[in-house]
């Protein structure tokens, strides 16, 4: 598989891990899922995670180490990305962590928090395509987190989540540092029933 090992902080704490050639930023975590990971509050204690284009894991694995209760779905297209996930995972001892395709999520599943560095690169029309399938499964009173460098186009992004979401979602900017935005999509509880 040609792997390479990477010495990273995750959780507040050096791990060793693996990554490989043919993924995203194999040699370290790249600037913007840094951004993103020093400016998101704790996680819930416990349910369904999204990491939403995860490559070789680095807020997947964040996640599942900063709440062993809950479920990480590390979710990419990229079969070698994955794997990498697998191993890694397993490597820190973590068997809450789902590596998997993006059709292997059952449809039932409800996010308690999503958080993605998205892939930008992919195209406006299949970016759209990718949000619109999974940032509406958020649970009702849920946080996600997307972070998007400013020069690829954020701003944009964030005006088409305000008007493209259904009005129960609503879309601020949590933080902005290193030429990235961290965008918050906001799920309002439901309202109580009369």
């Amino acid at each position: 598989m040609g792997l390479r090992p990477l010495t990273v902080t995750l959780a507040g704490s050096t791990r060793r891990l693996h990554t490989g050639n043919g993924i995203f930023s194999p040699d370290r975590i790249d600037v913007g899922t840094t951004v993103l990971l020093s400016s998101v509050p704790p996680p819930p204690p416990g349910g369904d995670f999204l990491d939403l284009g995860c490559g070789w894991g680095p807020i997947a694995l964040t996640l599942a180490l900063e709440a062993p209760r809950a479920t990480v779905w590390a979710v990419d297209v990229n079969e070698r990305a994955l794997e990498l996930v697998r191993r890694n995972a397993e490597s820190l001892g973590l068997d809450n962590v789902r590596a998997v395709l993006p059709d292997d999520v059952p449809e039932d599943v409800a996010f308690r928090t999503i958080w993605s560095n998205p892939p930008i690169r992919v195209g406006k029309r299949e970016l759209h395509s990718i949000l619109e399938r999974w940032v509406p499964r958020l649970r009702p009173g849920s946080d996600g987190y997307l972070v998007v460098q400013r020069n690829l186009g954020s701003d944009s992004l964030h005006r088409w989540l305000d008007t493209t979401l259904p009005e129960e979602f609503n879309v601020t900017r949590a933080s902005t540092g290193k030429g990235y935005r961290v965008l918050k999509v906001r799920r309002r509880a439901e309202p109580a029933a009369d």
